[in-house]
């Protein structure tokens, strides 16, 4: 069967990992998981006992969660293709490294200001997180700014993985408001060559529910419940 992600909406960060997917042009199919109704559902937390987004469950039907091991599921098939390295290489040890931060770091720095948006707080409780998820949010860029360097793209002068995950993470600066990514014109030229990016693109069409255009590897949705029928026993 093809691998199948469940993708979290709306503005999920499985948004990285279907771009990933389009960019590595194998045959998959996604499954929408609305949040936060459906993706804490007894019936999803068999995939993700955790009750998040993304999972991917693989052609040999095993579910992996957490961005950063999809990734690196989906690494070594995008060696031919450059957008990963040959394990045990230095390339590939600096993906990882990449991945780590957008993932501790940039992910990260964001937190305060979701605890905001999810909860219902008082007015100087809210006033404090987001102050506090402001500077995290600034450090996180300024830090990516410095790390992107004189280069096109987070790892050199070609696409990788890390740049389809930092592809939903970067949505959240607008989304929270915070920040003006302008200030760090590397980070911002960088989400914009993204955005023009097809399978970009085509990940934002499928997360507003559109006609997705043109795709050299997604063969459609299937339900949670269709998706739940290839589960192990026990699964």
């Amino acid at each position: 069967m093809e691998p199948i992600l469940f993708y979290g909406v709306p503005s999920g960060c499985s948004f990285g990992s279907i771009v990933a997917l389009e960019w590595l042009s194998q045959p998959y199919r996604l499954c929408r998981i609305e949040m936060p109704r459906q993706v804490k559902s007894d019936l999803y937390k068999r995939l993700n006992p955790v009750g998040e987004t993304p999972t991917l469950l693989t052609s040999d039907r095993r579910a992996i969660s957490e961005s950063m091991a999809i990734f690196q599921h989906l690494a070594p098939r995008g060696v031919a293709s450059q957008l990963s390295f040959a394990p045990g290489s230095a390339g590939f040890d600096r993906l990882n490294q990449v991945l780590a931060f957008l993932n501790t770091g940039f992910f990260n720095a964001f937190s305060p200001l979701w605890y905001v948006y999810e909860g219902n707080h008082s007015a100087p409780a809210k006033e404090a997180l987001r102050a506090f998820g402001a500077d995290k949010v600034a450090k996180a860029h300024a830090d990516l700014e410095a790390m992107l360097g004189q280069d096109e793209w987070l790892l050199g002068s070609r696409r990788t993985f890390a740049d389809a995950y930092f592809a939903g993470l970067a949505r959240w600066t607008a989304y929270h408001d915070v920040i003006d990514r302008q200030d760090y014109p590397r980070v911002q030229a960088l989400f914009e060559r993204l955005e023009q990016d097809p399978g970009v693109r085509f990940a934002h069409a499928i997360e507003r529910g559109e006609n997705m255009g043109t795709s050299y590897g997604f063969r459609g949705h299937v339900s949670l419940e269709e998706a739940e029928a290839l589960l192990p026993a026990g699964g």
